[in-house]
């Protein structure tokens, strides 16, 4: 584990819970402020909608005989391992179709988790879905229900975002260090879509000494982080300049509840 700064409050009793669409969501957006609440003494807890068995594949020797559901689940907890994320819950709803489909089983899946382990703060997608994905649309807006339904005693909600121009600086750091990459995209996703007309985050939290675990958690996610994969291709002192810092805002709900992970980071100024 990386040691935290000498003056970060301690998490000890603390529980963070995450809920993102797909295995490999947590890593993108957030990993490094996950690893760093862990290391921090949080429980943290990930909850993914789905087990992604619509995604890419990167190498299909990855699957065997088995189903990239399946396959990526796995990919999931070894990556969440890798974090130090203390719970993993994955449920079975349809990728692809997290917007639409199964709205009232995926909403009480949510309220039962915070019941079941009375969060200190909940993280999820802001509601551009990092780059209008609809299925993380979707679960920013079940989680967004689920913890309003809880009123006063709501846990603060916190939405990751990702300024735009980020994914792009990512394809020209492979490229200047040799990388000859055939497809600049991100899974089919154009660098630009990610934070495209995203609202601003209002602070950050510096994640440069967790930049290692970030990579190494999206690296256990194969079948998706192929070896030309720009995320691949870029060198340690590439990923803390480029995904050091990692952009939050906390949603405008009822709660009553003192902010959490505010504490880690730094607010971004205003315009």
């Amino acid at each position: 584990m990386a040691e935290p700064p000498s003056d970060m409050p301690g998490m000890s009793g603390r529980t963070i819970l995450a809920v993102f669409a797909h295995p490999d969501d947590e890593s993108l957006s957030c990993g490094g402020t996950l690893a760093r609440l862990a290391d921090a003494g949080a429980r943290v807890v990930l909850l993914c909608a789905s087990r992604g068995e619509c995604g890419s594949i990167s190498d299909r020797s990855l699957l065997g005989s088995n189903e990239l559901g399946l396959v990526r689940s796995d990919e999931l907890r070894e990556a969440a391992r890798t974090l130090g994320i203390a719970d993993v819950l994955i449920y079975d709803h349809p990728d692809g179709d997290l917007r639409w489909a199964e709205v009232r089983e995926l909403h009480e899946e949510i309220v039962a988790a915070i019941g079941r382990y009375r969060p200190d703060g909940v993280i999820t997608f802001a509601e551009d879905g990092l780059y209008w994905h609809l299925d993380h649309i979707g679960v920013h807006e079940r989680t967004y229900t689920a913890v309003r339904s809880f009123g006063a005693d709501a846990p603060p909600l916190y939405y990751v975002t990702m300024p735009q121009g980020v994914m792009r600086q990512v394809v020209e750091a492979a490229v200047t260090g040799g990388a000859n990459l055939a497809d600049i995209s991100f899974w089919g996703i154009e660098p630009e879509s990610f934070g495209q007309a995203a609202k601003p985050a209002t602070f950050v939290v510096d994640v440069r000494d967790w930049v290692p675990r970030k990579l190494a958690a999206l690296g256990c996610h194969r079948t998706q982080i192929g070896p030309n994969n720009p995320f691949a291709r870029i060198n340690e002192g590439q990923a803390r300049r480029l995904l050091g810092l990692e952009h939050f805002r906390r949603a405008p709900t009822e709660s009553r509840w003192e902010s959490i992970i505010e504490r880690l980071g730094e607010p971004v100024p205003s315009p």
